[in-house]
């Protein structure tokens, strides 16, 4: 009778596969990046809205017009929420795109891990897939060899 085999030790993240794993989290922050921009980008039509309100469209501004404007009659008041709300969701929305590409330049360059890490942590707010992405990057970047290889003075130059 054969003696029961025990299951081979899991054998440690070898420097190539840290390495393709930071290629992959490149790729994916860029594209997370993307994602993320066109979402916040639909929040244009918000402003398009508030402008329109605050110029006296006749579409948007009937309702005011005719006493049945759900926010009282003071139309400026409803185009500058509009405008502001939609403003800013459109701003904050690109301005986290381009610290998403810039995290995503980081890890091609394997520098700034700790700016790497906290950009990781944010992109989990942006559910389903920035939720994905953080985690993934978070348990790379966690690994001392991946952490070795952001300090190794002969790191790749991309």
């Amino acid at each position: 009778m054969d003696a029961p085999h025990s299951p081979p030790p899991p054998a440690a993240a070898s420097p190539n596969n840290d390495a393709e794993h930071l290629r992959l989290l490149s790729i994916f922050h860029y594209v997370c990046a993307a994602v993320v921009a066109v979402f916040s980008s639909f929040f244009l039509l918000h402003v398009a809205m508030g402008i329109a309100i605050l110029q006296g469209n006749e579409t948007f501004c009937g309702a005011f017009q005719h006493g049945v404007a759900p926010f009282g009659h003071d139309q400026r008041i409803v185009g500058l929420m509009f405008l502001m709300a939609g403003s800013f969701v459109v701003l904050s929305g690109w301005a986290f795109a381009a610290l998403l590409v810039l995290a995503g330049r980081f890890l091609a360059l394997r520098r700034r891990r700790i700016f790497c890490i906290v950009i990781a942590a944010l992109a989990c707010t942006f559910t389903p897939f920035g939720t994905v992405l953080g985690v993934f990057t978070l348990v790379v970047l966690l690994r001392p060899s991946v952490q070795a290889l952001f300090e190794a003075p002969d790191r790749m130059q991309a």
